[in-house]
């Protein structure tokens, strides 16, 4: 269907870790509208519609005020793909699904009227009219020029004056007022950062939603977020977790996401145990070690690390030093607080360290990391695509062999042919005598695996 994005169909296998499928996918096709104004005597906030919905995949969260219609209206059309991965339980990748497209619309509802007029920048105060920096050069030309009449005491008395109080000044030509001067240096921010930044708070709201529906429904686990958003022509990738992301072009596999690990995330937790080291309980040193210390080496030096160093170094054991590291392991087996083995999603509110009262929440974060592609700058073919996976795709296959596989059937697919699953065939392997295995002998992915393989070409029509 030319001008339209479409996306061969999630597919999602479970591993039969649990009998429920933790991990769960989202594919929506949205229209931020504008905020209806708030009628006398009414709560304006509470029958706000952000969206609507032209197709949706998963049902929407009731609470977030979601309507299907079909009416037309003004406002932006975004295209959203999402994948969670979900662990101790379906509950928090269930309810992601359904409703963090909602928070995400709500936060670009706020900047909605902004991001529809891309040549002019946004207000550094809403409701306050954006500095014409043309005007406001001239503005301060003119008085520099009367300043200099001034003498050095009394013209410091009056810049100082101006800056803490942020006032106009003179009348400008004519008689007419003058631009609104402004001493304090102005940061530009772009229309793209306000996308970003709404993706982010959608993020924490979604974190915060889940921990208060904890009360009142059971919501079990946590999950890691890999969401994709198409919005004015470009791609925001926002990644919590070890998912990942690739874009295909040409041939080339151009990375779109950050796994975030223990390992990749060592110094920040390490930090974050540093400066609060109850949360570790009395049980855990937030010092890494290159092995795991023993009584006997008190005294002696031993290779470590600390939230300081990218490298290592030698340190004198001590006893404290024989408590359990915060990360433990290496690779896909190192842990936090030997529990879990990713550092960012939603969720795990009440996740602790077994058979004691220390909480793993406070060293997780909800944080995203949203990468930008500019879609609509680049001529796709159409081979190109944008690929989304859990990490049970990518515990065994590599970039390059998922560009591939991708590339050697993508041509000759349409979406009820059954080639359409070889990509998370490849990652399962075939059940032999040793297990399941996949090419060279290797043994096939034991997790959940979800895909999405989205094709580019379409973007350069999309308005």
């Amino acid at each position: 269907m030319t001008g339209c994005f479409l996306s061969l169909p999630c597919r999602v296998i479970n591993a039969g870790k649990s009998s429920l499928n933790e991990d769960q996918a989202c594919c929506e096709v949205l229209t931020v509208k504008p905020r209806p104004p708030a009628s006398g005597g009414s709560n304006g906030g509470a029958n706000r519609t952000p969206t609507s919905r032209r197709r949706s995949s998963l049902p929407n969260g009731e609470g977030l005020g979601l309507r299907e219609t079909l009416e037309v209206c003004e406002g932006l059309t975004l295209h959203y793909w999402a994948l969670f991965d979900g662990h101790a339980g379906s509950g928090a990748a269930v309810v992601a699904a359904r409703q963090l497209h909602g928070h995400i619309a709500q936060h670009l509802q706020e900047v909605l009227e902004i991001l529809r007029l891309p040549g002019q920048p946004p207000p550094t105060c809403m409701g306050e009219e954006p500095l014409n920096h043309h005007l406001h050069l001239h503005h301060l030309q003119q008085q520099q020029q009367q300043q200099q009449h001034l003498t050095p005491t009394s013209q410091r008395s009056l810049t100082r004056a101006a800056s803490l109080r942020g006032a106009a000044g003179a009348p400008g030509p004519s008689g007419t007022p003058p631009p609104q001067t402004r001493f304090f240096t102005e940061k530009k921010v772009s229309h793209e950062s306000l996308v970003v930044g709404a993706i982010e708070n959608a993020f924490k709201d979604m974190d915060v939603q889940i921990e208060k529906d904890k009360g009142v429904y059971n919501v079990s686990g946590g999950c890691t977020a890999l969401v994709v958003l198409y919005l004015l022509g470009k791609l925001y990738v926002a990644n919590a977790g070890d998912s990942r992301a690739v874009i295909i072009r040409s041939g080339e596999v151009i990375a779109m996401s950050t796994e975030f690990t223990p390992e990749s995330e060592r110094q920040r937790l390490q930090f974050l145990a540093y400066m609060h080291p109850h949360l570790l309980g009395n049980e855990f040193t937030h010092l890494e070690f290159a092995r795991r210390v023993q009584k006997k080496e008190v005294g002696k030096r031993m290779l470590y690390r600390d939230f300081t160093m990218s490298g290592w170094a030698y340190k004198s054991i001590e006893e404290d030093d024989l408590k359990f590291p915060l990360i433990y392991g290496e690779g896909k087996k190192a842990r936090v607080l030997a529990t879990i083995g990713v550092t960012r999603g939603l969720g795990d509110h009440d996740l602790k360290v077994h058979d004691s009262n220390i909480y793993i929440k406070p060293f997780l974060s909800c944080c995203p990391e949203v990468k930008v592609y500019p879609l609509t700058l680049y001529d796709h073919g159409a081979d190109d695509v944008l690929v989304l996976g859990t990490d049970g795709l990518w515990d065994v296959l590599s970039n390059q062999e998922v560009a591939e596989a991708v590339t050697g059937f993508l041509a000759n697919c349409d979406p009820d042919d059954q080639h359409r699953h070889d990509l998370v065939m490849r990652a399962r392997g075939m059940l032999k005598d040793r297990g399941w295995r996949i090419s060279n002998d290797r043994l096939g992915s034991g997790d959940d695996i979800s895909v999405y393989i989205i094709p580019l070409m379409y973007g350069n029509t999309q308005t």
